[in-house]
């Protein structure tokens, strides 16, 4: 199933225009995981390494008690904790059954190093996601 790993990562803005030998390369890192309808993917708080991409299903992004953001294929998460090793800053649960491709985050800093336009789009996604939460009521 590597076609359908390197199409979805393609398909990922941080990772869109990378050659196909360094899609190959981080596909190659990926596994695919499955979760059941109401299972918990990550949990806000615990310290995270795994950077995530929806293949099939639907989820729902928790912070505290509210349902902040709805996912579903082609969305990702994870890139946080993903560039901090830190703790997650929400939960996200399965709504539907759930495939999900996983990267890990030492995959993820090899592909950085081997090409750096991976890190300013990682870099540039997380100042989007800044300006967002300071425009934010709630913010």
């Amino acid at each position: 199933m590597p076609k359908r790993e390197r199409d979805a990562l393609a398909r990922v803005p941080l990772f869109a225009g990378l050659s196909p030998r360094h899609l190959r390369r981080l596909a190659d890192s990926t596994e695919e995981q499955r979760f059941m309808d109401g299972a918990a993917v990550v949990r806000e708080g615990d310290l995270g390494d795994t950077f995530y991409v929806i293949l099939e299903g639907e989820a729902k992004v928790v912070s505290g008690t509210r349902v902040v953001n709805r996912l579903q294929p082609g969305d990702f998460f994870g890139e946080i904790s993903l560039l901090d090793g830190g703790p997650r800053t929400a939960s996200v649960v399965a709504d539907t059954p759930l495939t999900m491709l996983t990267l890990p985050r030492k995959a993820l800093l090899r592909a950085i190093e081997l090409e750096p336009a991976v890190g300013v789009k990682l870099l540039a996604h997380a100042a989007s996601m800044l300006r967002r939460l300071e425009r934010s009521p709630t913010g």
